[in-house]
């Protein structure tokens, strides 16, 4: 594994690090795995790359001239059956998929990993994000959860292409 600059995020077992500070933060409700599949709650071990930002507009500034906003209808495919497995697409998407304009504010600000993508292996685990978490210590379904004054903190001060290490 390469050596973390202060621009890497690093996952450590007392939160996660970045520009020598330490967040408080969940993961997967089955920890770290070398091994990731779909639907398993893991988080991947491995060197991660920040490959996008995503806000909500209608719910907060954008947080970085990266950042992209979240429409109506932006979706995320988890249908590891279809050939957009593991990318951003819009409703209307017969096939399964998860909602990225949600009632509740876990995607309102959401860092998008190279986990398994732009070209995914089927199964392998789809949407590895950093995302604000539902309520402290509540476990994610793999990705990386933060309180939203800590994720913002993060997204300004973030350069796009930075790492999520996860050891």
């Amino acid at each position: 594994m390469t050596a973390a600059t202060r621009h890497d995020m690093v996952l450590t077992p007392m939160g996660l690090r970045f520009q020598s500070r330490t967040f408080p933060c969940t993961i997967g409700r089955c920890g770290v795995s070398s091994d990731k599949r779909e639907g398993d709650g893991a988080t991947p071990r491995g060197i991660h790359r920040i490959v996008g930002m995503l806000y909500r507009p209608d719910r907060m500034a954008q947080p970085a001239d990266w950042a992209v906003p979240i429409h109506p209808g932006d979706l995320w495919s988890d249908d590891p059956k279809h050939e957009d497995y593991n990318l951003m697409v819009r409703a209307p998407y017969p096939h399964s998929h998860e909602k990225l304009r949600r009632a509740d504010p876990l995607y309102d600000l959401v860092l998008i990993s190279d986990w398994n993508w732009p070209r995914a292996e089927r199964g392998r685990g789809s949407a590895i994000f950093i995302h604000q978490q539902r309520r402290a210590g509540y476990p994610t379904e793999g990705c990386v959860a933060l309180r939203r004054d800590h994720l913002l903190w993060i997204a300004q001060n973030l350069r796009h292409g930075c790492r999520l290490i996860v050891g």
